[in-house]
Order: C-alpha cells, then structure tokens, then sequence
C-alpha cells in the first residue's frame, strides 16, 4: 500500500515559521500587508479569496480586497496597479486570474512591481527563477511542490524525476526549481512519444497537465514518488487530480491526494511570500 503525503502538516510546519517571523516584524511596528484585487464574481475567485483571508487571520497578516467590476477598462485596472505599487503600506501584490478576456494579463505582468509579486507572475520573477536567483518569487504551486518533497525528507539531489505539463505557472519553473535541488529533469507534454515509459522510469513523478483522472497505473512503478498538482472536476461535480489517485494508490511508493495535498500548501506559499516581500521592503532580509 501506498503512502499519503498530506499537505496539513506541511501548512503546519510553514505556518509556525511566518508567525515567528511576523512577530519579529511586529515588534519593530511592521505590520505585512497583502492586497488582494479581484475582477468580477467568479465564484472559484471568492473561495479562493475566502480561504486567503482565513489563513491571513490566522498569520496576523493585514489583507485588503480590491473588488473591480468585470466591465473595468485596461487603463483603469493599470491606475489600481500604479497606486498599489506606489503605495509604502502594501507589500504584496495578487491578482485573480483569469482575468476577462478585454483585459490583457501580459500588461499586467510586466505593470505589477516584481519586488510585490507575491504569485509570481513578473517576467522580472520568472527570469530570477531561471537563473536560479532565490531572491525571486517563484510561482507559488510551483514551490509547493518543492516544500512538501522537503517536508518529506525525500531526496532531490540527483534524483530524476519527470515534471508532466510545462506551463509557465507550474511545469517549466518547477521544473527549474528542481535543477536548482541538483536533481535530473525531465518535462513530458502532449507531444511526449509514449509517456508511461518515461514516467515508470522515474524516481519522482508531478503531474501538472490539467486533465481529470489522466494518469492511471501504467504511469508509474511500485517505486514512484507521485505529488499530484491538478485540480479537475471528474465530470460528476467531485474534485480530482490528474492521477486517478483509487487506481494508484495501492501502487506507488507514495501520492499527494488532490484534496489535501499541494493545494492547500499553496495559500500559505503566498503569504509566506508577503513576510518575505515586507522584510525586503522594509530593510528586514536578516529575518528568517
């Protein structure tokens, strides 16, 4: 039987770690401040937005929503944009996405302050994370990723491993993250010649492709590390991951859940993101 890796003692172990740390920055009168800009009613945005406000109660960290209607115009979403910058109270910077299709996110990307970037979503962000520049904000699933591999104790350093999906929010700089790890990468995609091959070879597999159920047993080895990155609706209203998690799961050395794995770490990704932009910001990089 395989073995769960559950992303709640994960959180756990992140959360003590930013609490110290905005406790230190409270006792000099910085206070890690978050805005949260939202573009319409999506219903997936609100309780995205939601479970952020929750976990920031929860930090001590100071968080604001911009509620924007969906029919705002480019130039005024680049006004908000501008003034958040511009603003010496706000350290972090998120954006719900997808945005409307009459708004362009690559504007965005390059408008938003690399140093607020809290999601990664900055050339200037992708850039450091290719070139392996910690100072950078990685894309939060991606370093999840990394965090429950770490959390785990399982080995990265020369370990080969396959990355399935190579999107610039999860697959490519995952993939870059894991070089930095000194572990051997591969990136499978759609246009990958018999995939099952390349994944059963592999120590450590992450799916991150973005289709329901997409990867069965033939996917993987007895020996397998599996971190499931998707969220997908199995057509029946139920979540699921990529991997067909009840086929695997007595298969494989070990598996994320869909619920309960890497996603939830991911929020507190973020927020760990807005201590760590508040202590740059705020001359205060020797906090750890």
């Amino acid at each position: 039987m395989g073995t769960r890796l559950e992303g709640k003692p994960v959180v756990q172990f992140l959360q003590d770690h930013i609490k110290s740390r905005v406790n230190l920055l409270k006792e000099a009168h910085i206070f890690p401040t978050l805005l949260l800009i939202r573009v319409g009613e999506r219903g997936d945005d609100i309780f995205y937005e939601k479970s952020i406000l929750k976990n920031c109660e929860l930090l001590r960290i100071k968080c604001t929503v911009k509620q924007l209607p969906s029919s705002i115009s480019m130039d005024q979403l680049k006004k908000v944009f501008v003034e958040a910058n511009n603003n010496p109270a706000i350290h972090g910077i998120m954006i719900f996405r997808p945005l409307p299709d009459h708004l362009d996110l690559d504007i965005i990307r390059n408008l938003i302050d690399p140093v607020k970037d809290i999601d990664g979503m900055s050339p200037v962000n992708l850039e450091k994370v290719f070139e392996g520049d910690s100072t950078g904000f990685a894309p939060c699933t991606a370093k999840a990723v990394i965090e429950i591999l770490k959390y785990y104790d399982i080995p990265l350093k020369g370990a080969n491993i396959v990355v399935a999906g190579r999107s610039l929010v999860v697959g490519k700089p995952l993939a870059m993250l894991l070089l930095n790890e000194n572990a051997t990468v591969s990136i499978c995609h759609s246009r990958t010649r018999e995939m099952p091959a390349v994944t059963a070879n592999a120590e450590i597999v992450v799916s991150a492709i973005g289709k329901a159920k997409f990867m069965t047993e033939e996917y993987f080895s007895e020996n397998s590390i599996v971190v499931d990155v998707g969220i997908n609706d199995d057509g029946t209203g139920q979540i699921c991951g990529d991997v067909d998690f009840d086929g695997v799961f007595e298969k494989v050395q070990a598996i994320t859940p869909a619920i309960g794995g890497v996603g939830i770490i991911t929020t507190t990704i973020l927020l760990d993101h807005v201590v760590k932009a508040c202590e740059k910001i705020m001359g205060y990089d020797c906090v750890k």
